[in-house]
């Protein structure tokens, strides 16, 4: 499966973004599926998940009550809605097909990754 990623760009401080990730090639919707992000100079690291039918979700502290994943299986497209932006959350976001039809915050859980979509808060 390919993964389009889309949606980032330059935002301030306590603003907010919607990233969208579309599968194509095969069908995703059986599939967990996660935003990751990747900071210069850092780990990649867990963002949220979201499970092959939306029903669970989960998120990283540090985005927890700011970031919200969604997604709609009949247009194999997840999305991340981003409030309250940091200067922190300044990364490279990448979106994943996961191996099981949960999502796991492990990077190894997952198949497919996309090409990462870059998102820059300023303070």
């Amino acid at each position: 499966v390919q993964l389009q990623a889309s949606g980032g760009g330059l935002v301030q401080a306590g603003g907010s973004l919607r990233l969208s990730c579309a599968a194509s090639g095969r069908t995703a919707s059986n599939n967990g599926m996660a935003w990751f992000r990747q900071a210069p100079g850092k780990e990649r690291e867990f963002v949220s998940g979201i499970s092959w039918n939306g029903g669970i979700t989960s998120y990283s502290n540090s985005v927890k009550g700011r970031f919200t994943i969604s997604r709609d299986r009949v247009k194999n497209t997840i999305y991340l809605q981003m409030n309250s932006l940091k200067p922190d959350d300044t990364a490279v976001y990448y979106c994943a097909v996961a191996r099981s039809a949960v999502a796991s915050s492990v990077n190894n859980a997952y198949t497919s990754w996309g090409q990462g979509t870059e998102v820059t808060v300023s303070s």
